[in-house]
């Protein structure tokens, strides 16, 4: 092994402080704040054209809307999601397949009978407020709320804790989506 000196390696720092040494290719799989932002964004947009296209095409429409939505805004490609649903209990409280979350969505699927598709309901505009985001490298964490306004201008506040991963192919994706109402006395 050949050892450098306290001076050579000075040298290699400064040489590589000044550019000379330098990689030819930088590997950043960082996540920032604006690409969370793109991502809730996304799924907001997502979640008002499922229920669109159910209501202009039927459920078929909104299972292949949201069957895309899933593959692209959801890490389950990577492996498990940590989904838990706003209105869903006992042994199906918690969804780590996407058939689950599919079914969540746009229900229609006997294998998970309480779901009526929480996509479907009619719903017309969002908006999210983050109480925090924690950002460390590829992951970042949002908790918030998610106010969602029906077609009859009902509106619905869902508590939100999503988890964001960006994947080695540069896409921000879902592996952590926890929703709740809120407490009420």
């Amino acid at each position: 092994m050949k050892r450098f000196s306290k001076k050579a390696g000075l040298v290699l720092i400064l040489l590589a402080a000044s550019g000379v040494l330098g990689a030819t290719e930088i590997v950043n799989h960082n996540i920032t704040e604006a690409e969370i932002k793109v991502a809730q964004d996304g799924w907001g947009t997502a979640l008002i054209q499922i229920s669109d296209d159910y209501r202009a095409g039927g459920i078929e429409k909104a299972r292949s809307t949201a069957t895309q939505v899933l593959d692209s805004a959801y890490g389950y490609a990577n492996g498990p999601v940590l989904f838990k649903p706003t209105l869903a209990s006992g042994e199906q409280t918690f969804r780590l397949t996407k058939a689950g979350a599919l079914a969540y969505f746009i229900g229609h699927d006997p294998a998970y009978p309480a779901d009526t598709g929480f996509a479907l309901k009619n719903w017309k505009s969002y908006r999210y407020d983050n109480a925090a985001v924690y950002i460390n490298g590829n992951m970042g964490l949002t908790m918030g709320t998610v106010h969602l306004v029906d077609r009859d201008n009902k509106e619905v506040d869902v508590d939100k804790t999503w988890g964001f991963r960006k994947g080695d192919d540069g896409k921000v994706r879902i592996v952590l989506h926890h929703s709740s109402l809120p407490y009420t006395h």
